[in-house]
């Protein structure tokens, strides 16, 4: 099975060895994504929320560069740097998916890079 690497201008580029996406088969592997604006590379300004909101933005963003939706998501991971900000990243993240949302695991973590307070990776299906 060929492998397909995804990249999207809609989304921030990659800062590191790695790709925003891959391609397998039917499914669609992205890296996760911060809260970075894709035309500067840098951290928004503003709090949880607001980082939430760019995240989601790049999200859709990085969806669209392998022709998908947020329909097609199948799995996320949202890690956190404070899992006391979970109720507000929740009420976000929850406006951004119809139903069946996809299956979801959050934790926290010491640190994102950038500063970052949340990161959130995620698997789509491309078939039918």
């Amino acid at each position: 099975m060929p492998i397909e690497k995804i990249s999207s201008t809609r989304a921030p580029a990659a800062i590191g060895p790695y790709s925003q996406g891959i391609r397998a088969g039917d499914f669609v592997f992205f890296s996760g994504q911060i809260p970075l604006d894709p035309a500067t590379g840098e951290l928004v300004a503003g709090g949880i929320e607001e980082q939430t909101e760019q995240v989601m933005a790049n999200v859709q963003g990085a969806l669209a560069g392998a022709g998908l939706t947020m329909r097609q998501v199948v799995k996320t991971v949202i890690y956190l740097t404070d899992i006391d900000e979970f109720a507000r990243v929740n009420e976000i993240y929850g406006r951004h998916w119809e139903e069946p949302a996809p299956a979801r695991a959050t934790v926290q973590v010491a640190a994102l890079p950038k500063g970052a307070g949340i990161e959130i990776e995620w698997i789509a299906y491309s078939g039918n």
